[in-house]
């Protein structure tokens, strides 16, 4: 449990800390512009964040969802659930090319490269990446976070360790920078609707990908305890260093080559690893939302809006954080309180389903190990249970008979011979040993020795 916990923080993370956040664009407009008591907006921003990472995650899995409209619909009046879903469709696109233009701007200043240049292999990485399924997306969001971790603590530390803390110099650098936001507060309150807006819907999908949504809860506090970190190290650095690289347009970056160049071009393949990891989350959920009846359309659907944002993303990088982020931010405001909301009322009926799936999961491992019996008494709970659950029983079971068999096969004291892929799931956990042709399933199992 603990380690499927750490992987969803780090998926987190990965779609939270995209460009504007590796880069320090974002770090820069939100809080430092603010001086000092932008700070104190930060650490209240990141506590925020860190209940709606366990809230959405906690109430996708609860719901199974396979797309945020799920939620929406669930937690919301259906016209308040209605305008959500538009706004987080049109924030997905939004933030999805405002990824590329990242992309771009990552290598011109690191490389000299073209703009272009950098925004089409951003591209090319998304279009091949997104025909992945969910759980190698998620994976493959959170592999890349780790090296942006170790770069935001080792360049933090040396910049803290390093500054000369003259307050009132540094307050007076850190105003100077230049922000569309009229005050700290409300940037605060700004930046968690940004963020919030931006990482619910592949949030959400992950978190309906998790039958145990109690797992799901400890992923999301280990993802928000470490956005937490992440950006107080950030934004303490840059309002440290605000009058060294406050005019960047990657202040990040910036900060790393004062270092050393070497680390300055490794940091530049890490933020361009984030800004990759933000579009293929934005334009993956978003090919899920627009294919959310026709699953069978998704690549073709995800194909377009990818190209179709490459095209929109030539506006420029610092443009569109400063402009098109604020916007965003408000409308994500919403978000939080229809979410918060949701979330309160449900704890009581997400608790008694955590509860009855975790039954559900030890009597799925019963059905299907060798070592143990099923009897009638248990087929009969499996179908008393799954009565009470609200996920229709072909999901419920097909996820249940998934992860027993995943447990089995792990286990390096039993022989088991995978199900068949058109196995019917629901006709395995609802018939004891010695019945129906399915009980096969276990046959095919023994123990070595």
């Amino acid at each position: 449990m603990f380690k499927r916990a750490v992987g969803v923080g780090l998926a987190f993370i990965g779609l939270i800390v995209g460009a504007g956040f590796a880069s320090g664009r974002e770090m820069l407009q939100f809080f430092v512009a603010f001086g000092a008591i932008g700070i104190s907006g930060a650490f209240a921003a990141s506590l925020v964040m860190m209940f709606m990472a366990v809230a959405a995650l906690q109430l996708g899995s609860h719901v199974q969802a396979k797309e945020h409209a799920a939620v929406f619909h669930r937690v919301s009046h259906p016209l308040i659930a209605r305008f959500l879903d538009i706004t987080t469709t049109i924030t997905l696109f939004a933030i999805g090319f405002v990824m590329f233009a990242g992309g771009g701007a990552n290598m011109a200043q690191q490389f000299g490269w073209p703009i272009w240049a950098g925004a089409a292999l951003t591209l090319v990485a998304v279009l091949v990446s997104g025909m992945f399924d969910v759980d190698k997306v998620a994976r493959l969001i959170g592999v890349i976070t780790p090296f942006l971790i170790v770069f935001l603590v080792g360049i933090s530390v040396w910049t803290l360790a390093t500054a000369e803390y003259d307050l009132v110099a540094l307050d007076q650098a850190a105003r100077a920078v230049p922000t569309s936001l009229p005050n700290w507060w409300l940037a605060a309150l700004n930046y968690v609707g940004l963020c919030a807006i931006s990482g619910v819907s592949m949030t959400i999908v992950i978190g309906g990908s998790m039958l145990d949504s109690r797992t799901a809860g400890y992923g999301g506090l280990i993802g928000g305890g470490l956005f937490l970190l992440l950006l107080m190290l950030a934004v303490v650095a840059l309002f440290l260093r605000a009058g060294s690289v406050g005019g960047a347009e990657l202040p990040m970056l910036a900060l790393v080559d004062q270092v050393h160049p070497a680390l300055g071009t490794a940091m530049s393949i890490v933020v361009f690893g984030m800004i990759f990891n933000t579009a293929l989350a934005m334009f993956y959920a978003l090919g899920k939302r627009l294919t959310g009846k026709r699953p069978h359309r998704f690549r073709a659907t995800f194909v377009a809006v990818v190209l179709f944002g490459f095209v929109l993303s030539f506006f420029g990088f610092r443009d569109l954080v400063a402009y098109v982020y604020p916007a965003l931010g408000y409308l994500g405001l919403i978000l939080i309180g229809v979410i918060a909301v949701g979330w309160f009322r449900g704890r009581g009926h997400m608790s008694a389903e955590a509860r009855r799936r975790l039954r559900l999961q030890a009597l799925a491992a019963r059905r299907l190990d060798p070592r143990h019996n099923f009897t009638q008494a248990h087929a009969n709970e499996v179908r008393r249970l799954s009565r009470e659950s609200k996920v229709p029983d072909a999901d419920l079971h097909g996820a249940l008979v998934d992860r027993a068999e995943t447990a089995i096969l792990a286990d390096p004291d039993v022989q088991y011979t995978p199900l068949s892929p058109n196995a019917d799931a629901t006709q395995i956990l609802t018939q004891p040993d010695d019945q129906g042709s399915d009980s096969g399933a276990k046959a095919a199992a023994k123990p070595k020795g």
